[in-house]
């Protein structure tokens, strides 16, 4: 793991700006909040900048961890490489197409004459960004472009160019530099539009140095998978994808030693489910299975949260200035809690028998009236009558406010869950770090259950982490101690509400 102790070795091996974007801004905060890793009490004192380093802290370590992963399967490729060139060679001097020095041979060695066999292309997971380029400009030839669309062209290669995703070093330097050039020049002595062709020759060279590698059909078909994901009316698509992928595996495109064959079955299984459930309109990804699918595209679409553009050191009189967004309680919710922010956090404890989750109910139902979608986790006692009898008698029945026994793996469709209970569903405050943490622009309310002597069960440290502590310290009565509104109360049994 990485932490403050051994943050500055870790990350003195490691090319910063060959970085994701977001990790890159995480090493600016980082290094402006601790004076470059030398004085870490605002890392210690402040909850907040904490909290988004430690989680820039994790994403460094999985990037770290899928670094070293990839340069492993490129040290395999390369051999693999290596070993096929040699296997072609060998073949090609059996057939008398080349000699023993691996120069061209004109004419075939006298006996029965043999087609010569086709070079196999190279299949990879995902293909240079060299050659997607030249593989785009190959594809100009013939067709009729404006100006703005080369310039498009001319500006997304610079940009490859100037983050570094295509060096100098690059084995295909010199047709990038080429491909520039000729966009450049098209585009200084075009009109409004224009025609490209590509001379016969240069055409059929760049095609050649772009068909060596091919993505996987796999890897495809995992990249169209995920283009699927929580959008609306993908039912047609999805069965044509899975359609697509069963007939793939039985041409034998997909076999059992494709390295995601394991993600495929799964993207099958899925797929079968989103498309007969008729209850069922958009295809859930989950967050762990979605994070998998994208490293194998060698996607850097982890964006950390946190990093929102305020300095590390400001000003008292420009930070009293500040305006922060907040959800803009109203009425007893307002009294109790105060106004937090949309991504808040609060614990709720109490004996039992004494209103907690009537308190709990109620409150869901007002968020779910006012702000959005609500997931109520009802562990403790599950889908029954007694869960029905708060509901009603609270009257907070509603179209945004959802009810289920287990914490479901995908919450992307929910802005605010209740867990009820932390203890009964087995969940450490490490578990429920993790989980704010994966959903951060979503607000949790967990609910503990209490000793005898009426603490919360779990470790105290927990009570230091969330934005909102509510304790039911007597029957129908209910006591706020959080950020917000410090001291704020109110009778849990009060049907009114702010609508």
């Amino acid at each position: 793991m990485i932490n403050p102790e051994n943050y500055l070795n870790k990350i003195a091996t490691v090319d910063i700006k060959a970085m994701p974007m977001p990790l890159q801004k995480g090493h600016e905060f980082l290094m402006k909040a601790t004076s470059d890793a030398v004085d870490w009490n605002t890392y210690h004192n402040s909850t907040a900048i904490r909290k988004t380093v430690q989680l820039y802290f994790e994403r460094l370590a999985e990037f770290l961890q899928e670094n070293s992963k990839a340069e492993k399967k490129q040290r395999k490729k390369e051999a693999e490489r290596k070993q096929n060139q040699e296997i072609m060679q060998e073949a090609m001097r059996k057939q008398g197409l080349i000699d023993e020095q691996g120069a061209k041979v004109d004419k075939p060695i006298k006996g029965k004459t043999k087609k010569p066999i086709p070079e196999q292309p190279l299949w990879v997971e995902r293909m240079p960004e060299e050659l997607r380029f030249i593989k785009r400009y190959v594809n100009l030839d013939g067709k009729t472009k404006t100006k703005e669309e080369i310039l498009r062209f001319i500006n997304s290669l610079q940009k490859a160019i100037v983050e570094k995703r295509i060096r100098k070093t690059s084995p295909y330097a010199d047709q990038i530099k080429y491909v520039q050039e000729r966009l450049i020049e098209v585009y200084n002595t075009m009109k409004a539009k224009i025609k490209l062709e590509l001379k016969s020759e240069t055409a059929e060279a760049l095609k050649k140095l772009t068909s060596g590698e091919k993505v996987m059909a796999s890897v495809s078909f995992i990249k169209r998978y995920i283009s699927l994901n929580e959008k609306p009316g993908m039912k047609e698509k999805a069965k044509g994808l899975l359609e697509q992928i069963n007939r793939a595996m039985k041409k034998g495109k997909i076999t059992d030693n494709d390295p995601y064959i394991v993600e495929i079955h799964e993207l099958k299984k899925n797929l079968k489910a989103f498309i007969t459930d008729k209850a069922v309109r958009t295809l859930e990804i989950e967050q762990a299975t979605l994070n998998g699918l994208e490293g194998i595209l060698g996607c850097a679409c982890q964006n950390l949260n946190g990093f929102d553009g305020k300095p590390a050191i400001m000003n008292s009189m420009d930070f009293a200035n500040m305006e922060f967004d907040t959800l803009g309680f109203k009425g007893k919710w307002l009294e109790l809690i105060g106004d937090p922010s949309s991504n808040f956090t609060a614990m709720v404890y109490g004996k039992p028998k004494m209103g907690k989750s009537y308190l709990c109910i109620d409150f869901a139902g007002y968020l779910a009236r006012n702000h959005g979608k609500v997931l109520y986790v009802a562990k403790e006692e599950g889908l029954d009558m007694t869960l029905q009898k708060k509901l009603n008698d609270k009257a907070v029945a509603h179209p945004n406010l959802y009810v289920s026994s287990f914490l479901p793996t995908s919450l992307a469709g929910y802005d605010f869950i209740f867990l009820d209970s932390v203890n009964r569903l087995g969940l450490e405050p490490t578990d429920l770090n993790k989980l704010k943490a994966a959903n951060p622009t979503k607000s949790f309310i967990f609910i503990f259950q209490s000793t005898k002597d009426g603490n919360f069960r779990g470790a105290n440290s927990f009570q230091h982490d969330v934005d909102v502590v509510v304790e039911v310290p007597q029957k129908g009565k209910a006591v706020q101690m959080g950020r917000f509104n410090q001291g704020g109360e109110v009778d849990i049994f009060d049907n009114s509400f702010a609508a």
